[in-house]
């Protein structure tokens, strides 16, 4: 069972157990995969990483409006984003660790024998697509930088 499916199983479940935040977020997530299947050049297929991609941009998002909201004074708000997150992340894979992504990362660097700041687009490019949904791009970067430096 793909992702899309999944949700929409789930969301069958959370009506049936009166679940508003989990029912209210499997909505939203399914109307963007909705979207994502119909856009102009997908085929009307989803593919679990495009999938996962869109999650973590959600989560991210989430993320990002509750620290909006709590730095407003709106902590009600904030507690409702983040409760959409928690829902979110349950779909998402379990974050890869510094030390797991440095070992990803230095294995990339041998196999494409990047030896400079120059090389970091081509070790970037293949970090980002091996760990695609489990690591943050920022982080990646960072790491990346710290090596190649």
């Amino acid at each position: 069972m793909n992702l899309f499916e999944q949700v929409s199983n789930d969301i069958k479940d959370a009506m049936k157990a009166r679940d508003k935040v989990r029912l209210e977020t499997l909505r939203n997530i399914k109307k963007v995969f909705l979207e994502a299947k119909t856009a102009p050049g997908a085929n009307d297929t989803l593919e679990d990483a495009v999938a996962l991609k869109l999650l973590s941009k959600l989560a991210k998002q989430g993320k990002e409006s509750a620290v909006t909201f709590t730095q407003q004074g709106r902590q009600d708000l904030a507690d409702a984003e983040l409760a959409q997150v928690a829902v979110i992340e349950t779909y998402l894979p379990k974050p890869m660790t510094d030390e797991e992504i440095e070992t990803v990362v230095k294995a990339i660097i041998d196999q494409t024998g990047a030896a400079s700041m120059k090389d970091m687009g081509k070790v970037m490019g293949m970090a980002s697509k091996q760990m695609a949904g489990k690591a943050d791009g920022g982080k990646i970067s960072s790491i990346v930088k710290r090596l190649l430096a």
